[in-house]
């Protein structure tokens, strides 16, 4: 081969390698950016089990950007660390909802009563969860899960995102019934096979903050935290009553 050819060549390599060498430096700069936005989404949810949480340093997570806190339980359940709970995670700055977990035992208007007392509208930022476990119900009365869907909707203006397992979504709300509401899925093992906006995809987190495990929530590629933001309130019309005066009756007496 002709030297100048050899040069031309040589020189040819080693600009190709400078530029897989750039390359390579680029996606290294723009990975962390990369997997921060695959959990840009993600959250936790709470209760006694965690015991006293340290919100400030959860919330110097950038990753976790809301929580759900358990509030009640059945008719007479209250979890202990709700108040603390809610207020310390709200002042951290994170989005905070609440939900209830459902009994079998006791109508759907006692439970409406014990989570009236404790979750206040004007607290939550996300839209209430009622939390539908298998394991401990026996049968659901999926009138009762109805009833309490409907009195949680008249509370608090939005439909309550259902949470269940796959197997207690395909049995009992796989149906177009329950299509407008949002479904919290818990699965451990791997991503759901139904339809989803939240997934439950760990019971064993860990973040600071907390001591022991957390469960770790992440939202459909599909959604955003707008779609369970609880609506903003509409503004009231002040000059409502004063708009329309009293019409006065016409010369024919018409009313």
């Amino acid at each position: 081969m002709p030297t100048a050819m050899k040069s031309r060549c040589s020189v040819g390599l080693q600009a190709d390698a400078v530029l897989r060498r750039m390359a390579a430096v680029l996606l290294l700069a723009l990975l962390p950016m990369v997997m921060s936005a695959q959990v840009r989404t993600r959250g936790i949810d709470v209760s006694k089990y965690q015991g006293n949480i340290n919100w400030t340093k959860v919330a110097k997570d950038s990753t976790i950007k809301f929580v759900y806190v358990k509030a009640t339980e059945g008719t007479t359940i209250q979890d202990p660390m709700y108040r603390t709970n809610i207020t310390k995670a709200k002042k951290a700055g994170l989005l905070v909802g609440s939900y209830h977990l459902y009994s079998s035992k006791t109508t759907a208007y006692q439970q409406m009563a014990n989570i009236r007392k404790v979750v206040k509208k004007s607290e939550q930022d996300l839209v209430p969860v009622l939390d539908i476990e298998g394991h401990h119900s026996g049968r659901l009365y999926m009138e009762r899960v109805d009833k309490l869907l409907e009195l949680m909707e008249k509370e608090y203006g939005v439909k309550p995102i259902i949470y269940t397992s796959e197997k207690l979504y395909k049995t009992h709300f796989a149906t177009k019934k329950y299509s407008k509401y949002h479904i919290f899925i818990a699965n451990y093992r791997g991503y759901p096979s139904t339809r989803f906006t939240l997934w439950q995809y760990t019971e064993r987190g860990h973040c600071n903050g907390i001591s022991g495990y957390v469960d770790f929530n992440r939202l459909h590629r599909n959604h955003s935290l707008s779609d369970i933001k609880m609506p903003k309130p509409k503004p009231k019309n002040k000059t409502a009553d004063s708009a329309a005066a009293p019409a006065s009756a016409d010369s024919s007496g018409a009313k």
